[in-house]
């Protein structure tokens, strides 16, 4: 038997675990807030926190994609999802910040879900790899937020 057929599963890594208890967390603390402007404005506290908890380059390029989105698509509503943040339309994540040490990986992703429209033809990418941000970076940012949400 080759070793691909003798491999076994050895279930979710430490990362992985931790990503889906930040979830559950995050489940219970939205359940406990009070009204929806309560629960908005701690969101917007709780990814502002989740960002200066993170590493020297991941946080300035998280400020970053916090800032062009809330800018560019004011109707998306900064959330934790998974311990990242994110950023939904009516509950639902239409696109997401995900740190190079989250799952030590060797760039910062900035994702979008099937809820965003970003659909052209027959394939189209839904992750972007980022390494820095430049202005060019920004508008790139800023055009698929706004694309995201029409």
């Amino acid at each position: 038997m080759s070793s691909v057929a003798t491999s076994r599963y050895e279930g979710f890594t430490a990362e992985e675990r931790a990503a889906m208890k930040d979830h559950a967390q995050e489940q219970k603390t939205a359940a406990r807030r009070g009204s929806r402007a309560d629960k908005a404005a701690e969101a917007v506290r709780d990814v502002l926190a989740k960002i200066a908890e993170m590493q020297d380059s991941d946080r300035v390029m998280a400020e970053r994609v916090h800032a062009v989105i809330t800018a560019s698509a004011p109707t998306l509503a900064p959330k934790l999802w998974y311990g990242m943040p994110a950023y939904a339309l009516d509950g639902k994540v239409v696109c997401f910040f995900q740190s190079a040490e989250k799952f030590k990986a060797r760039y910062a992703t900035l994702g979008f879900s099937d809820q965003a429209n970003l659909d052209e033809d027959a394939m189209w990418p839904a992750a972007f790899a980022l390494t820095r941000m430049t202005p060019e970076v920004e508008a790139r940012i800023s055009a698929l937020a706004q694309q995201a949400v029409r």
